[in-house]
């Protein structure tokens, strides 16, 4: 593939961003595009989890939004997730900001962790405040987020977000979407160009608390090849049919382990001849007794 075949797909990653509103076609309350296919059950689901559980324990990067989403639904109406007795204790995690939250996202996309941890780090530390980024020349943004990948991109989109949020509502923050539905909260994200239906999806499972089940790349390859969704599937209507199959009480942790075995399993990656895989061999892959990953 040449460079630039391989960048405008890159780019075509987080579906939608650039022709049409951010969450066209992102909604289950249209009803399910495959009905007649009864799978995920909640019991695959949960064998699942499990076996992704066993495997690689939960993700360390996620456990922090994992402990303020227990904190919040135990606050809300004392809800008991399934994970509570194996989660880390409740302590003193400072839940993000959504602001701070979507552009970490942003960052995230079609790059490593530890390379949109640096983006963000090196962002805030040359600019502390939001207010800092609005009045930035673009150039110096993309200088303090070029560890990433993307950084032209990435700035014009984070740049439109803190122009969009202060001429429309004279301050950058976005804590107000915390008191919307899921459906108000795809509308207001929408309105911000280049914020796609994945990186809405992941505000809102992340940053909001809301039970939703994003579908990235390796999530959707995963669901395909488990016969979660036909082979011919869109992301879309992944996204749709899953959210309406998979458990609320499941969703979140069975996403964080979809994903992260995605990106470890040989079995299951996309391009096996770039992994850097710690699961070494078929035998080591639990999902190879739902379906035939190879």
């Amino acid at each position: 593939m040449n460079k630039s075949l391989k960048r405008k797909r890159l780019l075509q990653d987080d579906a939608g961003d650039s022709k049409s509103p951010a969450c066209k076609n992102l909604t289950v309350d249209g009803g399910d595009p495959y009905p007649e296919l009864l799978r995920p059950t909640s019991d695959e689901c949960r064998d699942v989890r499990d076996a992704l559980l066993s495997l690689h324990g939960f993700p360390p990067e996620f456990a922090s939004y994992r402990r303020v989403r227990l904190r919040t639904l135990s606050a809300v109406d004392g809800h008991d997730t399934e994970f509570s007795v194996k989660s880390e204790p409740l302590d003193s995690d400072k839940e993000e900001s959504v602001l701070d939250g979507l552009v970490k996202i942003l960052l995230s996309q079609n790059t490593t962790e530890a390379n949109s941890q640096r983006a963000f780090a090196s962002l805030k530390a040359e600019f502390p405040n939001w207010e800092d980024v609005l009045v930035a020349e673009p150039k110096l943004i993309e200088n303090a987020i070029r560890c990433g990948g993307l950084a032209p991109k990435k700035t014009v989109c984070i740049k439109n977000i803190m122009s969009r949020l202060q001429n429309e509502r004279g301050r950058l923050c976005l804590e107000y979407l915390r008191g919307l539905s899921v459906e108000e909260v795809k509308t207001e994200l929408s309105h911000f160009k280049g914020v796609g239906p994945k990186t809405v999806s992941c505000v809102l499972m992340f940053n909001l608390q809301h039970n939703d089940f994003p579908v990235d790349t390796h999530v959707f390859e995963i669901s395909k090849a488990l016969g979660w969704v036909p082979k011919t599937a869109d992301r879309n209507r992944t996204y749709v049919h899953l959210n309406r199959r998979i458990p609320d009480e499941l969703k979140f942790d069975l996403n964080c382990l979809l994903y992260t075995h995605g990106k470890l399993c040989s079995n299951c990656k996309k391009n096996v001849a770039k992994s850097k895989t710690k699961v070494a061999s078929s035998d080591d892959c639990p999902l190879l007794r739902f379906s035939c990953l190879v």
